[in-house]
Formats: structure tokens, sequence, C-alpha cells
């Protein structure tokens, strides 16, 4: 195979991560000019779920990154940070949508569905637990924080449970989505367990 397949070149990535928000602005034009879009008949409540998605599977894709090196050798695992970034940046849009197309600026509003919906509680949480992680997804604190660097990153695995719980909460009536995410993330959590126990059982046979 040709070592372009195997070795996805960064700026490429960049061009296919920025995608769905190029997408996603030319269906809001298509609707501000009174055209049909694929926003369907409420164009807000479907921006701000677009979004949320694409928080999601990027975050998601991130953490397929090193399983997909273990199962099939292919190392992707030097896109992580990049897509990493726009898990955060999707979710952050994810956010903004809520704001701007839901509740039009309405900060009041916000602070009130933070205290008095549970699910956009979560969906806060896990945004707020996401920027430290954004904040140190760069090489040189990497090398600062050294091992703590590690810890923190780790964030990655309950921030995943906390969208699940969000995106479960405010499903009102087709599950299937929510549980087809669900499963994919039970596999990666598995396979993450299943790694540190091989891991530290090699450890402690070297001792």
């Amino acid at each position: 195979m040709p070592s372009f397949f195997i070795r996805i070149p960064r700026p490429l990535c960049f061009v296919v991560s920025i995608a769905p928000l190029v997408y996603c602005l030319y269906q809001i034009s298509l609707v501000l000019k009174g055209e049909i879009s694929s926003l369907g008949v409420d164009p807000a409540e479907s921006i701000v779920h677009y979004f949320g998605l694409c928080a999601l599977i990027f975050l998601w894709v991130t953490l397929t990154l090193s399983p997909l090196r273990t199962l099939l050798g292919h190392n992707h695992v030097y896109l992580r940070r990049q897509l990493g970034l726009f898990a955060f940046f999707y979710g952050v849009c994810h956010l903004m949508a809520y704001w701007v197309f839901l509740l039009e600026f309405d900060v009041a509003g916000v602070v009130d569905d933070v205290i008095e919906r549970p699910y956009i509680t979560v969906g806060m949480l896990a945004l707020f637990l996401m920027l430290p992680l954004a904040i140190t997804s760069n090489r040189w604190s990497q090398k600062k924080l050294r091992l703590k660097w590690k810890k923190l990153h780790r964030l990655i695995y309950p921030i995943s449970i906390l969208i699940i719980i969000h995106f479960f909460w405010q499903t009102r009536s087709d599950f299937s989505e929510p549980l087809m995410y669900s499963a994919l993330l039970l596999l990666l959590l598995t396979y993450r367990i299943v790694s540190l126990v091989r891991n530290k059982r090699k450890e402690s046979l070297k001792t």
C-alpha cells in the first residue's frame, strides 16, 4: 500500500476536519436566503445537534487511534492532538450555537439551564474538563508536565462518558444514535482497560 494512504498529511487532516464547519455555514446561508437547506423545519435545533455530534465524532475518532495502531499497525497517533483540538472546537461551537440560536444571547438563560437541566449541566462539565486538555495539547506542555501530562489527558475517558450521558439525557424519543456511540465507547474503554492490565503484568514480570 502506498505510504500516502498509511500516513495522512496534517494539512489534509485539517481540511477534512474543518469541512463540517464549512458545510454548516453553507446550510445557514441557504436558510438566511430563504432557500431549501438540510437543516429541516427547526434550523436552530438542527445546528446545535449538528455541532454536538461533530464534537462527539471527533472525540471518538481520537480515542480509536491507539487501538488502530495496535490492531492494524497504522500509526496515526500523531494526528491525535489535532483531532482532539477539533473535538474541543466543535464542542465550543455546540455551546455557542445553543447560546446564539436557542437562547438568543441570553446569558442568564444559560445559567438557569445549567442549574435546572441536568443534561446541560453534564454537557457543560464535559466541555469545561476538555479545556485544560486543549490548552496543554502542545509539546511544551507535555515536556513541562511530564508524567502529570499523561494523567491529565486521561480525563478524556470520563469526559467521553459525560458526553454520552449528556447525549442520552437530551434525546427525547429515538435512542438508536446514542446507543450506537455508547457501544463504540464501551469497546474503546474495554480496550483501554485490557491494555492497562497487560502493561501492569509486563511490568510485574520484569521486576
